[in-house]
């Protein structure tokens, strides 16, 4: 390269900018200065998963605590206050009231029904509606009366306490969430019989359902004699199957003279 092209070549570069021949570096011509480039946004930090335990898992935790608080009850007022505190079934947060229990709770018989209707919701004890009015009929007629007035007295509950919405079946994890109150309700009034009313009270105290093949038998739960009968919500349904419950009252009244 001769001289004339050598300094045409470097008069170039210094009208391009260059003012140094070499440099302790090299240099990017082509980069764009900090102020010019925008910063990358930050990477969202994805929101902490939100695991939504399942139904089966819910009725698990509140049976456990209901074990426990049940458990410790001494008596039927405290196992009120216990039922009345416990927040882990929704049932409790649709309903009115808490229905516990109505009758002599030294009664040598002891029913226990499905869930509370609409009225029971409203008065806060159990059987006082339509089905209520024909049990207190049924019983009056083998001289039998919750508040004992003129016959053996009874004492009645339900394995729900609270109001299922439109009166739906009460489902299998709200049975087993309720149920350690349900059995405590029964050891502290300590009857001599129990009565289950409907399937779901033999579901939830024998495991069982089938309440036509069930009825007119003599079996046992928590160690007490046992005897599955029509709801009388049913009754009222299929008047036709009032024969059989009246077969099933003769034989709960033949139990209770044999002892």
């Amino acid at each position: 390269m001769d001289f004339q092209t050598a300094k045409a070549l470097l008069e170039w570069q210094v009208e391009l900018g260059a003012n140094e021949a070499t440099g302790e570096t090299p240099i990017n011509r082509y980069e764009l200065p900090d102020a010019l480039i925008k910063p990358r946004a930050k990477a969202a930090t994805p929101p902490a998963r939100v695991v939504e335990k399942q139904p089966d898992e819910i009725a698990a935790d509140g049976a456990r605590h209901a074990t426990q608080v049940a458990k410790n009850a001494p008596d039927l007022a405290a196992l009120r206050q216990a039922l009345e505190s416990f927040e882990h079934c929704e049932l409790k947060r649709g309903a009115k009231t808490t229905v516990f229990g109505d009758g002599d709770p030294g009664a040598r018989v002891m029913i226990i029904g499905e869930a509370p209707g609409r009225d029971e919701d409203i008065q806060g004890r159990p059987f006082v509606g339509r089905a209520g009015q024909l049990l207190d009929k049924m019983l009056g007629a083998i001289g039998m009366a919750r508040d004992g007035a003129g016959g053996d007295p009874v004492y009645i509950t339900n394995v729900l306490p609270w109001r299922p919405p439109q009166n739906r079946d009460p489902r299998p994890d709200e049975i087993a969430m309720l149920l350690p109150f349900v059995k405590r309700h029964v050891e502290l009034v300590a009857p001599e019989i129990l009565v289950l009313m409907g399937n779901v009270a033999c579901q939830a105290l024998l495991g069982r359902k089938g309440i036509t093949r069930l009825r007119a038998n003599w079996t046992t739960a928590l160690g007490l004699p046992v005897m599955a009968m029509f709801h009388p919500d049913h009754l009222l349904r299929n008047p036709q199957t009032k024969r059989e419950a009246w077969h099933d009252l003769l034989m709960l009244q033949a139990k209770l003279k044999e002892g």
